[in-house]
């Protein structure tokens, strides 16, 4: 078992927002396309009339897919707080695990797994259960880095990125429970304007933070290469 999907890792690290918030806003200002944009764009084109987004964090992607597409939003996620921060949002939201649901079969018309299929504890067991609430012809749109995403920065601090679902794996994955499945790739950059907003997005990871202090003191901005996919999953 990874500590991405430790139980008690994952629950501690979601029990609050800061240091997800902290890791999410470096890519504020990165170029290339958004992979938010490719998600979003993935849901849209399906048009659907009932969505689930499981590991909905703060919300902000269901917010928007609830204001700007006519499909009714659930939101889904075992931390409680991370349930308060989507419903503050106005989207309808429940407290669950993406391995046991409290929803009927095949009742959504998509379902949103972004960036956090890898914190699930059993993965096959996560996907038999997206699987089972969607319905014929729905799809499961899934969002995951690469192993090779900010390299640049981990090869600095002595790490070796190793998802239970990235994109390196995660074709063969949810092909075990879904018969076809389409990768878009997104890539890009990010800039750490100096070493220490580079020290402090490793001392927000959860699985590096203890690594912080091993970046070497450097002069000037590090550009790190970003390697997303969206997996577009059909039954």
């Amino acid at each position: 078992m990874s500590a991405l999907n430790d139980p008690a890792v994952v629950g501690r690290e979601y029990s609050d927002e800061s240091r997800l918030a902290h890791r999410e806003s470096v890519h504020e200002h990165a170029t290339g396309a958004s992979p938010r944009d490719v998600v979003f764009d993935a849901v849209a084109e399906s048009d659907p009339g009932l969505l689930l987004e499981v590991g909905c964090g703060r919300g902000e992607l269901a917010e928007r897919m609830a204001r700007r597409l006519d499909a009714r939003v659930v939101g889904l996620d075992q931390s409680e707080r991370m349930v308060e921060l989507t419903a503050q949002r106005g989207v309808e939201t429940v407290a669950g695990d993406v391995e046991d649901m409290p929803f009927r079969d095949g009742i959504f018309d998509v379902v949103v797994a972004a960036w956090m299929l890898f914190h699930a504890n059993d993965l096959d067991r996560a996907l038999r259960e997206i699987r089972r609430v969607l319905r014929y012809g729905g799809r499961l749109v899934a969002a995951t880095n690469s192993r090779r995403s900010f390299h640049e920065l981990w090869d600095l601090v002595g790490y070796e990125p190793q998802y239970p679902f990235d994109a390196e794996n995660g074709e063969w994955a949810l092909l075990r429970q879904f018969t076809s499945v389409e990768r878009r790739d997104v890539r890009g950059t990010v800039t750490f304007p100096d070493r220490e907003a580079a020290r402090a997005y490793v001392a927000n990871g959860i699985v590096t933070r203890h690594l912080a202090d091993n970046l070497p003191f450097f002069h000037g901005p590090l550009v790190c290469s970003r390697h997303v996919v969206v997996f577009v999953a059909e039954p």
